[in-house]
């Protein structure tokens, strides 16, 4: 049985925490600097793979990337040059992440855009038929992955799939950006629709929807994800990845108190 007035909880919140005022301090201000749809797609994914740790450092990190793509990830990545790569990343690193993987990752992304024109056009390769975004992350990854024989073994640490028991997180965010409509998210993929998307958990939104009983599975993995993301299909169907904002928001600022499950904490 649905609540009600949790689920209006969460609308209200999932209202105050999409907003532009946001954007700011949020990894998608990088993608939102750029006009092109390639320039948007490639910069979103390196923003999310890259947002993990504080938030200033990931913007900082992340504009250096820019910078060493002259501002132009689309066309950097298309006319991909191994030899000018190597230079202009040389040295670059954000936590785990270093000069190899960034490499690694825009050498074989420009072998990927070649194949289909566009990261939306892969996803929907692999989506299939039914559309679904767990065939997408997963293809996505391992195409990626595999495209050239010679992909170091360390790039698989920064692309999760589903079938290792990821929840994804990071690949369900660009996903969301990519899909849903503004004026947070982009909604520039057609291909897809804001109900076949998969909330991006993490520790944060997993605790919060734990804590309201939206989540009863322990471990923040690929299962979790799917049954916290059918719940919220039950408050809203078409729409269920709002509500990745609430549980944020709740978890920042507060809000979902007085709805916390007996002994949960």
């Amino acid at each position: 049985m649905i609540n009600v007035e949790l689920r209006h909880r969460l609308d209200l919140l999932a209202d105050e925490y999409q907003q532009i005022r946001y954007i700011e301090h949020d990894p998608i201000a990088v993608p939102r600097g750029f006009e092109d749809p390639l320039d948007i797609e490639i910069s979103g994914l390196l923003a999310a793979l890259l947002a993990w740790g504080r938030r200033a450092t990931i913007l900082d990190k992340l504009a250096d990337l820019c910078e060493r793509m002259s501002y132009r990830p689309g066309d950097f990545v298309r006319s991909f040059s191994s030899a000018e790569a190597s230079e202009k990343l040389s040295g670059f690193k954000h936590r785990t992440f270093n000069d190899a993987d960034a490499f690694w990752l825009l050498r074989n992304l420009s072998l990927l855009l070649n194949r289909y024109g566009s990261i939306e056009a892969c996803f929907a390769h692999h989506a299939g038929t039914e559309g679904s975004l767990e065939n997408a992350i997963e293809g996505f990854s391992t195409e990626l992955l595999e495209i050239d024989p010679d992909t170091p073994q360390r790039l698989r640490k920064h692309l999760a799939r589903p079938s290792t028991g990821s929840a994804c997180k990071r690949l369900c965010m660009f996903s969301r950006w990519m899909v849903r409509p503004g004026p947070f998210d982009f909604g520039i993929w057609k291909a897809f629709s804001p109900s076949q998307l998969v909330l991006p958990l993490d520790v944060h939104s997993g605790t919060q929807a734990r804590s309201v009983g939206l989540l009863s599975r322990k471990t923040n993995d690929w299962k979790a994800a799917l049954e916290l993301t059918n719940i919220c299909r039950t408050f809203d169907a078409a729409d269920p990845c709002k509500y990745d904002f609430a549980l944020f928001g709740a978890g920042v600022y507060g809000g979902l108190e007085e709805f916390a499950v007996d002994g949960v904490h």
